[in-house]
C-alpha cells in the first residue's frame, strides 16, 4: 500500500476541488475590497450554506466518470477514453444543472460534440486557452495504475475536447502531473523546480497517438512547434510563480503575482501559489484563492486539488465535507481510487 492510499489522496483532492469551488463561487467577479465588505476578513471565510459548487466540480465529475467507463473496459488509450468522456461532456452540457455560469468555450465545443461523426477535433476551440481545460483534470492525476505516457496524454485530449490551444494542452498536463506528485509525496518546496524540469522534459513532445492532427488546426508548421507555444507559455508562467513563493505577501491578492486565472497557464499557477504559500493549512489556501481579484471559484478549486493531493481526506473538517454538493458522488470516486 503506497502512501497515497493510505492518506486517500484521491479522496481528499476531489474534495478539496469541490470545497474550493463552493468557497470561490460567490465571490467570483468581484474585486478583493468588495469581498472583504461583503465577506468580512478572508481568513475567517465560511462555507456557504447550501454548498453549492460550479461548472469546475461538474465538468470534474464528468471527466472522472468518463475515465472510470474507459478504465473499466481495459487498457487506457484515446479511443477508449475519447467516447465516454465525450458522452460525458455532452450530458453536463444537456443537463438542466448546467446552469452554475459556464464558459463559453465548454458550451460551444459540447454543442459540435453532440454530433457524433463529427471528428472531435473539429469541435475542439483551437484559439482556446481558457482555465476550464484544466480546473477539471485533477482525475487524472488521481486515477492509479497509468503510466506517464497515459496520464500525459490522456490530460491533453480531455483539454483538446473543449479547449484546443496549445497553453491549454501543456497546463493540463502540468495541473495533472502536479497533482500526481503531490499525492505520491512529494515535498512542496521542490514542486516549481520539478514541475520546470517536466515542462522542459515535455517541450516539443506531441502526443500524435493522443491527438491527432489537432494541430493542423493552427497555423503553426510542425506539431512540435505548435506544442511548443504551450509549454513556453507555462514555463514563463512557472518562473513568475518561483519568485512569488518567495516575496508575495499571504496578505495580498495572489492574482497580482501570477495572474487571475481566466486563462489555463495563470490557473494553475495561481492556484498553487495559494497552496505553496500555505501548504501545511489547507482552509487558509481555500480562503486565499477565494478571496482574490480573478476567477476565483477555479482558482480555490485548484488550490483544493492540490492541497488534499498532498494531505488527503483528514485535511477537510468534516462539518465542511459533509454537506458540500456532490458529496456521494466525489467520494464514490476517490474511494474507487484510493483503494
Amino acid at each position: 500500500m503506497t502512501a497515497a492510499t493510505r492518506k486517500h489522496a484521491a479522496t481528499g483532492s476531489l474534495l478539496g476541488l469541490a470545497l474550493g469551488d463552493a468557497l470561490g463561487f460567490p465571490t467570483e467577479f468581484s474585486d478583493v475590497p468588495s469581498i472583504l465588505a461583503k465577506c468580512g476578513p478572508w481568513r475567517e471565510a465560511q462555507l456557504p450554506e447550501p454548498a453549492i459548487v460550479t461548472d469546475d466540480t461538474q465538468m470534474t465529475l464528468a471527466l472522472g466518470r468518463g475515465l472510470r467507463t474507459a478504465m473499466d473496459r481495459g487498457h487506457l488509450g484515446p479511443k477508449r477514453l475519447e467516447r465516454p468522456v465525450r458522452e460525458e461532456f455532452v450530458d453536463w452540457y444537456q443537463s438542466p444543472d448546467n446552469n452554475r455560469a459556464p464558459g463559453h468555450t465548454c458550451l460551444t465545443a459540447c454543442a459540435l460534440l453532440k454530433d457524433p461523426s463529427r471528428p472531435w477535433q473539429d469541435a475542439s476551440r483551437i484559439h482556446s486557452k481558457g482555465c476550464g481545460a484544466n480546473m477539471r483534470v485533477a482525475p487524472l492525476g488521481l486515477a492509479p495504475g497509468l503510466t506517464d505516457e497515459q496520464r500525459a496524454g490522456a490530460a491533453q485530449l480531455q483539454s483538446a475536447l473543449t479547449h484546443g490551444h496549445p497553453t491549454a494542452l501543456a497546463a493540463s498536463d502540468l495541473t495533472a502531473h502536479a497533482v500526481r506528485l503531490l499525492a505520491e509525496g512529494a515535498d512542496p518546496t521542490a514542486l516549481v523546480g520539478l514541475l520546470r524540469s517536466y515542462a522542459y522534459d515535455n517541450r516539443t513532445r506531441y502526443h500524435h497517438l493522443w491527438l491527432g492532427d489537432l494541430w493542423t488546426r493552427s497555423q503553426d508548421p510542425t506539431p512540435e512547434h505548435f506544442i511548443a507555444r504551450g509549454w513556453d507559455d507555462c514555463l514563463a508562467v512557472l518562473e513568475r510563480l518561483r519568485d512569488a513563493v518567495r516575496t508575495t505577501s499571504p496578505e495580498t491578492d495572489p492574482c497580482l503575482a501570477t495572474g487571475a486565472g481566466w486563462i489555463a497557464e495563470e490557473a494553475m499557477a495561481t492556484g498553487l501559489l495559494c497552496f505553496l504559500l500555505f501548504p501545511d493549512e489547507p482552509l487558509t489556501a481555500l480562503r486565499r484563492a477565494a478571496c482574490s481579484s480573478g476567477d476565483s471559484d477555479s482558482l480555490a478549486c485548484l488550490a483544493g486539488a492540490f492541497a488534499g493531493a498532498r494531505l488527503g481526506a483528514e485535511a477537510w473538517p468534516a462539518a465542511w465535507a459533509g454537506r458540500i454538493e456532490y458529496r456521494d458522488e466525489l467520494l464514490a470516486l476517490g474511494t474507487l481510487w484510493d483503494a
